[in-house]
Formats: structure tokens, C-alpha cells, sequence
């Protein structure tokens, strides 16, 4: 686990160096977990929701995209439960006066009975080698057996206690599992409480005429006051989606795995509206296909694995998390939910407004339930950052830091580098630029030697690297050198446009999901 922790904190580290992740306000000293994308972290960003919204809106000809308001009538959110549930239970450590929310310190507490089960089984398939089978080793190891009765028993516990919102319990299972605060090592804490996680402030002009409004913690709401809206200017019929990303703001207490947990950040949503008694087909349908989306990026299928809630929201029948084995453990990156009716039946109950649509195959008006997938972005990104980042050992004894980034999603798809600031080559380097830059993000580098430029493109992922040489000028070729591999080919330079957009096109990554 201390490796990883290295591992994560040279991430962290990178991702500031090479202009992907700030800390925000870092000039004056900071501002807790919240962050800046640079100018390689946008170009990213950007790219992965670019891969998100053509994989819905292109490939679905009955789902269109909304951009909603992050201010919306404070009504919204007491019918969607926000303002009286919208809550995390809370705990403090009386002697290091750091508060935490009591479900991660268990979900920590669990983590840790799955990583002594790995580290025994670890231990084991090295003493035995290739005889080694693991379901034997689990099933009869007395350790082993040990662990993960005590692991299925609090976490049997701890699902009741969520499942029930009983505090007392979960405070009592901190209080058995014996677990410590982080900071002070001593197990002195406070009761649970609840606290609501939606930021408030005021609109209006006056004291008396303002009106307490809050920056959306989702933006799902933001769809479904909208759907009838959609649904009748695009003449849409059931089943149809509605996407949607955009900013969304929780006052979170434990934010913390840099950018894995902040208090503004970004989401993806899709909510899709079907037929009252479909819903569950619809769920299996949708928890298939948004997995297939995340592993057509090629960063290992075993790095995903899927997580059924055992606690469900109180609008859903159904749900299930899409995690990603991170460094510091599988996290959730993803959320898909059958909400049933409720969102949809609240508004229409709230507002006093008729929102039910007619379905002309049946003949008869419903309030339609529906499924939801919903990404964050920024996890989205953290989990691509982690699995691309690689220190590579080299034939020559040298190390090389890499981002192994899925090329579609690259920040900067090639650079066109002079072999020398002489001799014409920078002049011809420019055309070669000015060709391809209508059509991919090209960076020009001239300063440095050829080498050091290689390693400078392979820290930000940038896949193609066109080196131009006295060569060039005599038979218009350059040296078209590969990220991962380093092979390096001669080709045409009218061949560049059509090699590149092979291999960086967001189509060739949407095509594996026909």
C-alpha cells in the first residue's frame, strides 16, 4: 500500500508539473480541495466529455443534450429530497479536532480486511508458483477464512446501519472495529450527526426581497424539470434520454484523493425516459453499454469491476457503480440508477404543472420512470491519469516517465519538431504545422536537443512526434516516431494527416461501440 501511495503522490506531482492540475488560488496558499485544470488538463478534459456526448447524442438517435442552469428554483430541491436528506453522517475526533464521515472511516475499515485477504493470497501464489490455486487457497487457508468472516460480518453490519440511517450504530461499529483517527491515533469521538452537503446563498437585491437559493449538487434536476420541455419541441417518443454535463457543488467535509473528491466538479448525466414496468430491462441494457464505453479506451478490463448497491437511494429500484481499480483501490467512477417514477411525480406534485406524457401506442397518459447514468468527469480523468502513468526502464539504463494516454483523449496529438534552428527546418516545420492543425491539437518545439524533446512530449501523452530533418527538405519525408513503443518510421509528409487521424480520431473509438 506504501508503494501505491508513492505511485499516487508522483501523480499528483505530475500533473502539476506538466500543466494538467493546479491547486486553485495557490498563490494564496490554496483553497481545500479544490483545483484548475491546466493547459494540458483542459485539452483532456475536454476530449473525455467530447468521447462521452458524440457516444450519447451520435449513437442514439433518441437522446439529445440540454444545458441547464446551475441556479434554479429552491422548490426543486425540496421535492427532490435534497433539502431534508441530502446528508452525510458526520464524526469527530475530540483530540484532533478533524471531523470525518463516519461511512468512509468503515468503508476504510473494510478496505483494510480486502487488502490483508490480497497480501495473504500474494504471499501464497509466490510460495507456490504456477500449482498455486486461489479458490482452493480462500476456501481452506484458516487466515484467510478468518478475514473475510470478520470482513462479510461488518460488512453485514454496516449495510443494515446505512440501509436503517441508524446513527447510533454506525458510531458503535467505529467504536468495535476500533478504529483510529488518522491524525491524533486515538479513538476518542464525538456522536454522529447528519450534515447537509448543498451550498446556499442569496438572489435578490434587497434584504427583504432576497430568496435563499443553492448551487445544484447534481444536475439531474436540471433534465427532468425540462423533459416535458424536450420531449414536445423534439417530438421525442418513450424511450428517449436527455444529456447533460455540467458543474455541480457539494460542501463536502471529507474531500480528499486530489481531484477524486472535490467540492465543485463536473458531471455527466443522462437520464432516460421509458415505459412504467421496463425500467429494469432498460437498467441491464444501460450498466452493459457504459461499461463497454469505458473499456473501448483499452486501459485494461480487469482495472473495472461492477458494485450493486446494498443501500439504495430512496428514488431507486435498482443501482449499481462502475468502479476503477485506482491506486489507492477500486473506486466508484460511475453511478447507474433506475429512479423509478419519483423525480418525475415529485415536480408534478410540487409545481401544481401536469408533466405526464401520452403515449399514442398505448393510448394513455403516465408519468414515466427512469434510468440514469451519471459520470464524473473528474474521476473520469483521475482514472485515466492513473492507469496511463508509467515509469518505463529503458535498454540504456535510463528511465523514461510516460502518460500512456488513450490517443483520442490526448491533449496534443503530435509535434512537429526541427531537428535543428538552422538550415531552413524550422521554416519547413511550420508548414508541416500550419497543414495539420485545422484538424489536430499540434504543438512546435524547437528548443532543446531532439531527445529531451521526445521525453518532454512522452510526459504529456502526446502519441505522434514528426521530427523534421535535412532529409525532409530533399524528399519531402520525416521521422514519424510512436509514444508507446519509440519505433520510429520514415514517411511521406502527405501521408502525416491520414496516419495521425487513424489512430486519433474519436470516431475509431466510437466505431468499437456499434
Amino acid at each position: 500500500m506504501a508503494q501505491q501511495d508513492d505511485v499516487f503522490k508522483k501523480i499528483v506531482s505530475h500533473a502539476k508539473e506538466y500543466g494538467f492540475v493546479f491547486p486553485s488560488s495557490e498563490i494564496y496558499d490554496g483553497l481545500s480541495a479544490v483545483y484548475d485544470y491546466g493547459q494540458n488538463g483542459v485539452e483532456l478534459k475536454n476530449n473525455i466529455k467530447r468521447y462521452w456526448w458524440d457516444a450519447m447524442t451520435l449513437l442514439h438517435e433518441n437522446i439529445v443534450g440540454i444545458d441547464s442552469a446551475i441556479f434554479m428554483h429552491p422548490t426543486i430541491w425540496k421535492a427532490s429530497g435534497h433539502v431534508d436528506a441530502f446528508n452525510d453522517p458526520l464524526i469527530d475526533n475530540r483530540d484532533s479536532k478533524k471531523r470525518y464521515r463516519a461511512d468512509v472511516l468503515i468503508e476504510d475499515c473494510l478496505a483494510k480486511y480486502d487488502e490483508k485477504i490480497a497480501k495473504e493470497i500474494a504471499k501464497a501464489a509466490k510460495r507456490f508458483g504456477d500449482s498455486f490455486d486461489e479458490a482452493q487457497f480462500c476456501a481452506t487457508n484458516g487466515r484467510v477464512m478468518d478475514l473475510k468472516a470478520r470482513r462479510d460480518a461488518l460488512h453485514e453490519r454496516f449495510s443494515v446501519a446505512m440501509n436503517d440511517n441508524n446513527l447510533d450504530e454506525l458510531r458503535q461499529i467505529i467504536v468495535d472495529e476500533e478504529i483510529v483517527c488518522p491524525i491524533s491515533g486515538t479513538k476518542n469521538w464525538t456522536e454522529v450527526r447528519q450534515f447537509n452537503l448543498m451550498f446556499k446563498t442569496e438572489m435578490g437585491s434587497t434584504a427583504d426581497g432576497s430568496m435563499t437559493v443553492y448551487l445544484r449538487p447534481e444536475t439531474a434536476q436540471g433534465i427532468f424539470v425540462n423533459y416535458l420541455n424536450v420531449q414536445k419541441t423534439g417530438r421525442m417518443r418513450i424511450p428517449f434520454g436527455i444529456a447533460q454535463i455540467g458543474k455541480a457543488f457539494r460542501n463536502e467535509i471529507v474531500a480528499r484523493q486530489f481531484i477524486f473528491r472535490m467540492r465543485e466538479f463536473e458531471q455527466m448525466e443522462m437520464q432516460f425516459f421509458v415505459r412504467p414496468g421496463e425500467e429494469l430491462k432498460w437498467f441491464a441494457q444501460w450498466k452493459e453499454w457504459r461499461l463497454k464505453w469505458h473499456k473501448a479506451l483499452g486501459m485494461g478490463d480487469e482495472k473495472y469491476r461492477y458494485h450493486d448497491h446494498d443501500k439504495l437511494a430512496h428514488y431507486a429500484n435498482a443501482a449499481t457503480d462502475i468502479e476503477f481499480r485506482m491506486p489507492f483501490g477500486f473506486k466508484e467512477v460511475e453511478g447507474i440508477h433506475s429512479r423509478t417514477n419519483f423525480d418525475l411525480s415529485q415536480h408534478q406534485k410540487f409545481s401544481g404543472k401536469k408533466i405526464e406524457y401520452f403515449d399514442p401506442e398505448l393510448n394513455e397518459h403516465y408519468t414515466p420512470y427512469v434510468i440514469e447514468t451519471s459520470i464524473g468527469v473528474d474521476r473520469m480523468f483521475l482514472s485515466i491519469l492513473c492507469s496511463s502513468y508509467d515509469e518505463e526502464l529503458l535498454p540504456n539504463g535510463e528511465t523514461r516517465t510516460v502518460l500512456h494516454l488513450p490517443a483520442p483523449l490526448a491533449p496534443v496529438k503530435c509535434a512537429v519538431l526541427p531537428l535543428v534552428r538552422k538550415d531552413g527546418l524550422p521554416e519547413k516545420a511550420r508548414e508541416i504545422v500550419d497543414e495539420l492543425k485545422f484538424d489536430f491539437a499540434t504543438h512546435y518545439e524547437e528548443k532543446d536537443a531532439i531527445g529531451k524533446r521526445y521525453r518532454r512530449q512522452d510526459a504529456i501523452g502526446t502519441p505522434f512526434c514528426i521530427t523534421v530533418d535535412h532529409q525532409t527538405l530533399e524528399d519531402n519525408t520525416v521521422t514519424l516516431r510512436e509514444r508507446d513503443s519509440m519505433e520510429q518510421t520514415r514517411v511521406s509528409v502527405d501521408d502525416l494527416h491520414k496516419l495521425i487521424h487513424d489512430r486519433v480520431s474519436l470516431a475509431s473509438l466510437l466505431r468499437k461501440l456499434k
